[in-house]
């Protein structure tokens, strides 16, 4: 009996995006995951830090963002990225997940709900991933996708 369920967003040039939840039937927690490869700009002494600005940038940005009516307060960021072997010239990946819990009943397929998801990844993406003082993003580890703005549709 599978409950789950997974959506694909197809925002950035640059990133994976898709969205899910483990119980479709009682929806109370939606996810939002953001991939890619980032390699270092510059080298930087404490990339702890650099990750740790990161993750608190999210957390700002979802605080302005995240819709009151739709989802809590309360979140959880989960901003996975290996620190120790950064250095220049060299890819590491980067897996973002964010759990949101709602505030009310809605349908996975809901397009009320994929609006607001829509709205929340492009200004993590554009606050923080795009404008990041540290990473270029990739969608490949090999590829030579290089960082460019992405049209993004009005939502």
């Amino acid at each position: 009996m599978k409950k789950g369920k997974t959506s694909q967003l197809k925002l950035f040039s640059d990133a994976k995006c898709y969205y899910g939840t483990v119980d479709a039937k009682n929806l109370k927690t939606v996810y939002i995951v953001l991939q890619s490869w980032v390699e270092p700009i510059k080298e930087f002494e404490n990339w702890n830090r650099a990750t740790g600005t990161m993750e608190r940038n999210i957390k700002h940005v979802l605080l302005e963002v995240v819709d009151p009516l739709i989802f809590e307060k309360f979140n959880i960021v989960d901003l996975d990225l290996r620190t120790s072997g950064l250095q220049a010239k060299k890819k590491s990946f980067l897996n973002l997940e964010i759990n949101l819990f709602l505030n009310e009943e809605l349908d996975f397929k809901s397009p009320k709900l994929k609006k607001s998801i829509k709205n929340l990844s492009k200004n993590i993406y554009d606050d923080v991933l795009y404008k990041n003082d540290y990473f270029k993003c990739y969608l490949t580890k090999n590829g030579n996708v290089t960082i460019k703005k992405p049209k993004t549709e009005i939502v």
